[in-house]
């Protein structure tokens, strides 16, 4: 077994596929519509060179799958950017905060040094939460 696809939830799948792919430079792994589906909406990233996993980034469904409060109860808390986090790892912490800062990125933190490795969070324009960490080297025990 293993992990093939992790999903967020989005407010809307063209302004997020905009955002993943143009600020954060992932690619499209699949863009599949099934109408049989009531034109259900597989779309899914990743970054370059990692294709073996990918984002699903899915549109809040309504009924029948979710009843309005639910669907309310779960844009509020994404919102929030409390559905879940995504953790992201770079070679070079402050230089890929400078390069999707510049590409329009909002970070809530700065690169910062942390006992783990130099850390720094941004979200997604839906209020997913994402960690950017720069992973230190442990020497072994």
């Amino acid at each position: 077994m293993k992990i093939a696809n992790a999903q967020l939830w989005v407010h809307d799948q063209d302004v997020a596929l905009a955002f993943y792919t143009e600020k954060l430079g992932m690619e499209v792994r699949s863009d599949v519509t099934v109408p049989e589906m009531g034109n259900f909406r597989w779309l899914a990233v990743s970054p370059p060179g990692q294709e073996d996993v990918s984002i699903v980034l899915m549109a809040i469904p309504g009924p029948p799958m979710f009843d309005e409060q639910t669907r309310s109860e779960i844009d509020a808390l994404m919102s929030k950017g409390y559905a879940g986090t995504i953790f992201l790892s770079t070679d070079d912490c402050q230089a890929s905060y400078e390069e999707l800062r510049a590409r329009g990125v909002e970070f809530v933190n700065e690169p910062t040094e942390q006992p783990y490795g130099i850390d720094s969070s941004f979200r997604d324009p839906s209020g997913n939460h994402f960690r950017l960490t720069q992973v230190k080297e442990f020497a072994p025990t």
